[in-house]
């Protein structure tokens, strides 16, 4: 189990880039709640899109019913995937039998939760990621930090730095526009060599059997107009009833995750261009068990805005990296328990319980709660923390014994000389050491009455 506060430390040692992440995400956050705040109906939107996802997911398997036979009216190839690993060898035998060796992919997160760039590029498959922030993470070997800005966290003159090592002939010019204009010109090829095209989705409409992807780049319409082949990679949770659902979603998603009033493109794949091929598939990879969990089902409501996460006082001082699981935030705290409680308990501590990803979430699911939730089943799964069970059992004892109480009240102005080493005294990391008056309230109350 790695511990979020241990690997959250070693990212504060860096004051300067913790403190320009707070601002950049808060800043972020603010932008959504002044877009949010011109609209009067929001939180009307907010409460259609929470009801509309709860009663599809209570109906799941009637609305993916539909979604497959209009998908296959409309002429694309649907495939269901039980977990990672199956969905993972469908997509590498869709595309070794046609002999494709090379191909572009839209950011996608289910893709990044089932590990797939890894599996194909062990299988001499080259995977080329077309979205700007994951292709500079891609070059740069490292993983997303977050699910709508995954590179947001990276500076202009690593890009430049990484750019001028990966791609020949960039000049030494780490000017923002200049090193877009060589992102553009680099990725512009591979569209052009790549063998198919592989994008996630943010909804499936089970009405029409359409997929729709939300981009700003544009980056998925390449990937999939280039290639003669286009492969969607779906969570079953993405399904939604019809277009009158998705005009309620797309109002939201992009405000919640950006503060834009829409996304650049809004993209609708309903079949294959003729003369192309087009797969869908449905990956389950534990959602069905997720839905038997009576305390936690609502997390698959989430519609992967990152808003959460913009908010997130724990997150935004701490970084997507010191989380132990592909999806940070309080969203992530929740799926990484939903998907290994015993690996990934060291995240429920990253939070503050403030509440503000509740009331930014545009369909209302209870992140905060669910955490305290799993807090209270730490010890079921035998991660509970020793030190904080032994703490909890003596204030126990304190708390049930009047006298012993008392007592402890009237020597407790030693703990004054305590010393702030924090090895000795791990309150001192980020606090100011409390001071012990010599009389309690308890004294100064009963001195008052006399």
């Amino acid at each position: 189990m790695i511990s979020h506060s241990s690997a959250s430390q070693e990212y504060l040692k860096d004051t300067a880039t913790a403190a320009r992440h707070d601002e950049t995400f808060y800043g972020v956050r603010h932008k959504r709640d002044v877009i949010s705040r011109s609209l009067p109906e929001w939180e009307d939107l907010r409460e259609a899109a929470s009801r509309i996802k709860e009663h599809t997911l209570e109906n799941l398997s009637y609305y993916l019913t539909q979604f497959e036979e209009k998908a296959l009216e409309n002429g694309a190839k649907v495939l269901w995937a039980k977990d990672a690993e199956e969905y993972n060898k469908i997509v590498y035998e869709i595309l070794s039998g046609k002999g494709i060796d090379k191909v572009v992919k839209s950011k996608s997160m289910l893709t990044e939760e089932c590990h797939l760039n890894d599996f194909l590029e062990e299988r001499g498959i080259q995977v080329v990621e077309s979205d700007l922030g994951e292709r500079i993470l891609q070059m740069m070997k490292l993983a997303p930090s977050h699910v709508v800005m995954p590179a947001l966290h990276i500076h202009k003159e690593d890009i430049g730095d990484c750019f001028r090592e990966k791609i020949s002939g960039t000049e030494n010019n780490n000017d923002p526009t200049y090193l877009t204009h060589v992102a553009r010109m680099h990725l512009r090829e591979k569209f052009l060599e790549a063998g198919a095209g592989i994008t996630g989705a943010n909804f499936g409409i089970a009405a029409t059997g359409e997929v729709v992807v939300c981009t700003n780049e544009g980056n998925a319409d390449m990937s999939t107009a280039m290639p003669p082949l286009h492969i969607v990679s779906m969570g079953i949770e993405k399904v939604i009833p019809d277009q009158y659902s998705l005009a309620i979603f797309h109002r939201l998603l992009a405000r919640s995750a950006t503060g834009q009033p829409t996304t650049a493109f809004t993209s609708h794949f309903r079949g294959p261009v003729p003369g192309k091929e087009m797969y869908i598939i449905l990956v389950d990879n534990g959602r069905s068990e997720f839905l038997k969990n009576p305390e936690h089902w609502k997390t698959l409501k989430c519609i992967r805005c990152g808003a959460c996460m913009n908010t997130c006082p724990v997150y935004r001082r701490s970084s997507g990296y010191s989380y132990s699981y592909f999806i940070p935030g309080p969203i992530g705290i929740n799926l990484s328990m939903l998907h290994n409680p015993k690996s990934n308990s060291g995240n429920v501590a990253a939070c503050s319980l403030c509440c503000s990803c509740d009331n930014v979430c545009p369909v209302k699911v209870d992140l905060s709660t669910q955490i305290y939730k799993w807090r209270q089943q730490l010890d079921s799964f035998g991660t509970a923390s020793k030190e904080k069970k032994l703490i909890s059992n003596v204030m126990k004892t304190i708390f049930n014994h009047p006298n012993l109480y008392t007592n402890l009240l009237r020597i407790s102005p030693l703990l004054n000389i305590l010393p702030t080493n924090i090895g000795l005294n791990p309150w001192a990391y980020g606090h100011k050491m409390m001071h012990f008056p010599k009389k309690s309230f308890h004294q100064l109350w009963k001195e008052k009455k006399v």
